[in-house]
């Protein structure tokens, strides 16, 4: 049980009390181990699968760790979507329940000077984007010299070129006492090495899925040729029950996918990086209520996507390594079930193999037929 977790034990009330009301019986992997780690002030790489409770693991000790009698930011958390943000923001709105501490929000895109008021409240928690987090400093508008926490979210998004000066120029406005903490999905060895020359002896965690999880989410793929993929979407989008976050390449592809699944008048909705917040947010809340089957979306549109029970992912065009990973992540959460599927054409099927054998996803053969999907 969750007492014998020596943080949880030790934390203050509102954190057991929303923790019994949370439901939980016991701390994930990533969490029990991190959780000490960042109460001792460490610097952290960790690297967790997508759904093991990654946001918790850091959010609880970071909470815990606040002096709400402080009139600044003390923890800074940076994420590399809008979308990711507003979900982050979200977790700490609701575990900080029944304490004094405040948080807000910094999103590229947003009004700034309603985000400038939002400082004057002197929050201590913030959640941004790297753009607009940094654009404040430099205004003078976010002081950083009292933080003593950043932490990075989807840090291998964070690192990239495009954010990757910002997030260092971000990190030297803080004192050299603070501590850096870094999460992820996927970790590789190049992306390591760039967390590790921002972090001070940081500790490396790399937390595995637990085999009992990985085997409640099911992986299976199916055989056509590339031009009948649009057809086996439309058969599939009939299936009892089926709601699927489908993955494709590029906007190019999704344009094409979409278009053809509207003409054959299959109910779907589109996630795209250049549709706008609001436009995104209702779309996400259309297809969790069920309104269509298909829910199409490339990558960087799907980074941080949350949906509750997702029974399906199904990837339309073969990913690589990483982006396997992430996208079939997205279903059978917090050890839930779930089913990823996967089109290919003959030449793609062995591509797949060779990436499930390396990373130890059990892969099986199916075949669509009598309106069922079938195990071969």
């Amino acid at each position: 049980m969750t007492q014998t977790w020596p943080f949880l034990h030790n934390a203050q009330s509102f954190i057991q009390e929303n923790w019994n009301a949370s439901g939980f019986q016991t701390p994930t992997p990533v969490q029990e181990q991190a959780a000490q780690l960042i109460m001792d002030g460490k610097d952290v790489i960790a690297e967790s699968p997508t759904g093991t409770g990654k946001t918790l693991a850091y959010a609880l000790p970071v909470l815990e760790r606040i002096k709400p009698e402080q009139k600044h930011p003390q923890a800074v958390i940076l994420a590399p979507s809008r979308e990711l943000v507003m979900q982050i923001f979200q977790v700490i709105q609701d575990w900080k329940a029944g304490s004094e501490l405040r948080a807000a929000s910094l999103i590229g895109g947003a009004n700034v000077k309603k985000q400038v008021e939002k400082l004057k409240k002197h929050p201590h928690i913030i959640v941004g984007t790297p753009g607009r987090v940094f654009e404040l400093i430099k205004a003078k508008k976010l002081k950083m010299h009292e933080v003593k926490t950043i932490v990075l979210d989807e840090a291998d998004q964070l690192i990239l070129p495009e954010h990757r000066e910002t997030i260092k120029q971000i990190i030297k406005t803080t004192l050299r006492d603070r501590q850096l903490l870094c999460f992820s999905a996927t970790l590789k060895k190049e992306t390591e090495d760039v967390l590790r020359e921002l972090a001070q002896e940081p500790e490396v965690l790399k937390v595995q899925r637990s085999k009992a999880e990985a085997g409640k989410v099911k992986h299976q793929y199916l055989i056509c040729d590339q031009r009948d993929k649009v057809k086996l979407l439309q058969k599939l989008s009939r299936l009892e029950g089926m709601q699927a976050l489908v993955f494709v390449r590029d906007i190019g592809n999704l344009s094409v996918y979409a278009e053809k699944l509207a003409y054959h008048h299959v109910e779907l909705g589109v996630l795209h990086s250049e549709a706008k917040k609001m436009e995104r947010a209702k779309i996400i809340s259309a297809f969790e209520d069920g309104e269509f089957p298909l829910l199409l979306a490339t990558d960087i549109a799907a980074r941080g996507l949350d949906i509750e029970n997702l029974p399906y992912v199904i990837h339309a065009d073969i990913p690589d390594e990483d982006g396997y990973v992430h996208r079939s992540g997205r279903t059978g959460r917090a050890g839930k079930e779930g089913n990823v599927l996967s089109l290919v054409t003959k030449l793609e099927e062995s591509k797949l193999k060779k990436m499930a054998k390396k990373l130890g996803v059990e892969l099986s053969e199916a075949v669509y037929a009598g309106g069922k999907l079938k195990t071969k």
